[in-house]
């Protein structure tokens, strides 16, 4: 597996900065979260690290070549992306929706092949949508139509995972499924990166994170290290407090 490496990234909207000068590393074998208040360019970060946008400076590597040379069709294999408010508008099955993920191998026309129905099995399975299969996609709640995209992404197994806010309208019990499911690719050695807004998740699942405001890197790290009460009140401007207990760790936010 590959590691993916941000080397002074910067990224200009209508020559304004929307990312500045970024160094990061996103290692295999870890689940990354990417955290930041609203506008800080989380999105952007992940489409530069999705092969999505190019970076007006800097440059982006997996595995010590860069993004440019291994070219989008090669890139499709080796990696799944999942935006936010990721959309279906059409009626297709559930079923093909997540066989979608597979689009660099599929073939063009035809049924499914038998060898990709084991793997199609699985991700249904794994986001809690086997009874869901051959409903339209256009009929799915906010909430089963991001557990069909998050599946997706992960049908695939690619080496390089990336997703943002892949919690955003799951209730709690998949959200937590969400978070399971990222944190397994990454012990099975994948490369994960997440932009989460929900920082308790973030807390207990990821192992590194990448904290950015205003488009500059504030602090990138393992978890411990990054996320503490004085961290994250300079990251979102106000004050924090970090609880543990038996449970694990809870971050609250404080007038």
């Amino acid at each position: 597996m590959s590691a993916l490496n941000f080397v002074a990234v910067t990224v200009k909207r209508d020559q304004r900065p929307v990312l500045r000068e970024i160094d990061a590393v996103f290692a295999p074998g870890r689940l990354t979260a990417v955290i930041g208040p609203n506008g800080a360019g989380k999105s952007t970060l992940l489409e530069v690290a999705a092969g999505l946008r190019a970076p007006d400076a800097g440059r982006v590597e997996l595995g010590g070549e860069s993004l440019t040379v291994i070219g989008r069709r090669m890139l499709a294999r080796r990696r799944a992306y999942l935006p936010q408010r990721a959309e279906v508008d059409w009626p297709i099955s559930v079923e093909r929706v997540v066989a979608l993920g597979l689009t660099p191998v599929l073939p063009s026309f035809g049924d499914l092949p038998a060898a990709m129905r084991p793997a199609i099995d699985e991700a249904l399975a794994a986001c809690d949508l086997t009874a869901l299969r051959d409903r339209p996609a256009t009929s799915l709640s906010g909430g089963e139509l991001a557990r069909a995209m998050l599946a997706r992404a992960i049908v695939g197994d690619p080496e390089l995972l990336i997703v943002d806010e892949p919690t955003a309208g799951l209730d709690p019990r998949h959200a937590l499924d969400a978070a399971r499911r990222l944190r397994a690719r990454a012990d099975a050695g994948r490369t994960v990166i997440m932009a989460i807004h929900d920082l308790d998740l973030a807390l207990r699942h990821a192992d590194d994170v990448v904290a950015i405001k205003h488009g500059a890197l504030l602090a990138a790290g393992p978890v411990a290290e990054v996320m503490t009460e004085a961290l994250l009140g300079a990251l979102y401007d106000v004050r924090v407090r970090i609880t543990r207990d038996a449970d694990g760790a809870a971050i609250r936010f404080r007038d």
